[in-house]
């Protein structure tokens, strides 16, 4: 028998247990589902390439990443195995292909750091294959659930690379194993009708979408914790492929699921302020993993999807950030006051492949409009930004524009609160004792 304690305290549970897993079917269903949405790209086992890197208009992702076009294949396991195919890529350029389930756990990766620029064929299997890979395949990876992301990441050197990445995206193919095998395709399966999404829910609407997805989850059986929520779930009416289930609970059950359910969120707006060692006003961001290096730390998870969803694992990117003016604690506010950042010429973020410093909305952290559509300064803009007389480099962020000679330099920010995230894709192995500087107060 629960108690009203027990009841409120595993709905909490379950609510940072389900959240990436709702926001990520959130995503799926925009993306591959409805084709009415702003935010559709492609229906499942069609890849969407992209000819441009995101901007203010893509919103279905909080805190994007502007950097990398991306490419993007849902992919739907159930009936075989997808075989990917990447093509031979300059060395100097840094890609990575990501691979995510339903669960946000990465559970491989295809690229620079991992296994290089040279053209390779990839088998990525769902949760019921056990056959043996064919001849022919350089790797092979497995998804704990039905329907997967791989995510594809291009770096774009500058504006004028465009159709450098443009060709190496159209490099990224795909084929069923049984057509990589020359025979008959395996049994298809029709999609199911998917629950719609909607970006705004109740309670008993969130463990539905759960309930929902959960369906095309099955529990893996050397998961301990990942066993124990899903018996937990059904100790409050949440089941694989059923509706939230109220009938029959006392009148005052709703109550502690709300009490729950707050606790929950509460536990995690804790959680995203606290997290994390602070540097210079800058904080460590989480990183993303698969599901060891979460190991039921449901937290953990829900900060990284809340923060920004499809995190890389931290030796593929490391992510600090910050909204706070370091001397003050007062949040950055561009509609008040200037900043800047300065980088010494020995103490740019050290990085094997580059580094970027993005600047999103203090409240929604989404991609922001402005006069001169950038979002952000990165190393391949190095060589194009004014130096100091030290041979330091100073980003200007504020909302109006700097005097001519510093635009180069200009990071334009809203007029508002602001958000910024530095990422270093593939740190070097000092990444993570480099110090980064602090942004300053200008005026």
């Amino acid at each position: 028998m629960l108690t009203p304690t027990n009841i409120t305290n595993l709905v909490a549970e379950a609510f940072l247990y389900g959240l990436p897993i709702v926001m990520n079917y959130g995503i799926m269903y925009q993306f591959a589902v409805d084709t009415n949405s702003a935010q559709y790209k492609a229906p499942f086992n069609h890849m969407a390439r992209s000819n441009a890197t995101l901007t203010y208009r893509d919103t279905a992702v909080v805190t994007p990443n502007a950097d990398t076009p991306y490419s993007v294949l849902w992919m739907d396991l159930r009936a075989e195995p997808l075989v990917l195919s990447v093509p031979d890529i300059d060395h100097s350029r840094y890609y990575a292909v990501q691979l995510v389930d339903l669960n946000t756990y990465n559970y491989g990766y295809i690229g620079s750091r991992t296994t290089g620029n040279g053209a390779g064929k990839y088998l990525v299997a769902g949760p019921r294959w056990r056959d043996v890979v064919p001849p022919g395949i350089n790797g092979s990876f497995y998804s704990a659930t039905f329907f997967s992301l791989a995510l594809y990441r291009t770096q774009l050197f500058n504006s004028s690379d465009i159709d450098n990445v443009i060709a190496v995206e159209n490099g990224y193919t795909f084929q069923t194993l049984s057509a990589y095998l020359g025979q008959p395709p395996e049994n298809t399966h029709p999609l199911p009708p998917f629950m719609p999404f909607s970006g705004s829910f109740n309670v008993s609407y969130f463990f539905d979408l759960l309930d929902f997805a959960l369906k095309y989850m099955p529990r893996p059986e050397w998961q301990r914790y990942e066993l124990d929520m899903r018996a937990r779930l059904v100790d409050i009416g949440a089941r694989p492929g059923k509706l939230f289930f109220w009938t029959g609970c006392a009148a005052n059950f709703w109550t502690y699921v709300l009490h729950g359910y707050t606790l929950g969120a509460m536990t995690l707006g804790h959680f995203l302020s606290s997290s994390g060692a602070s540097v210079n006003g800058w904080k460590s961001g989480i990183a993303g993993g698969d599901a060891e290096h979460y190991s039921g730390n449901w937290l953990q998870r829900a900060g990284l999807a809340q923060a920004g969803i499809y995190g890389n694992d931290a030796v593929e990117a490391i992510y600090l950030s910050t909204r706070e003016e370091n001397e003050t604690g007062n949040s950055i506010n561009c509609a008040a006051h200037n900043y800047t950042l300065t980088f010494t010429d020995v103490g740019l973020p050290p990085v094997k492949a580059f580094w970027s410093l993005t600047i999103y909305d203090g409240v929604t952290q989404l991609l922001i409009q402005n006069p001169i559509d950038r979002y952000l300064i990165n190393s391949p803009m190095l060589p194009s930004l004014q130096r100091n007389g030290d041979m330091s480099v100073t980003i200007y962020i504020q909302h109006p524009s700097p005097i001519a000679g510093l635009v180069s330099n200009w990071l334009p920010a809203p007029d508002g609160t602001v958000y910024m995230v530095l990422r270093l894709y593939w740190p070097s192995p000092n990444a993570t004792t480099w110090k980064p500087p602090p942004v300053l107060k200008t005026a």
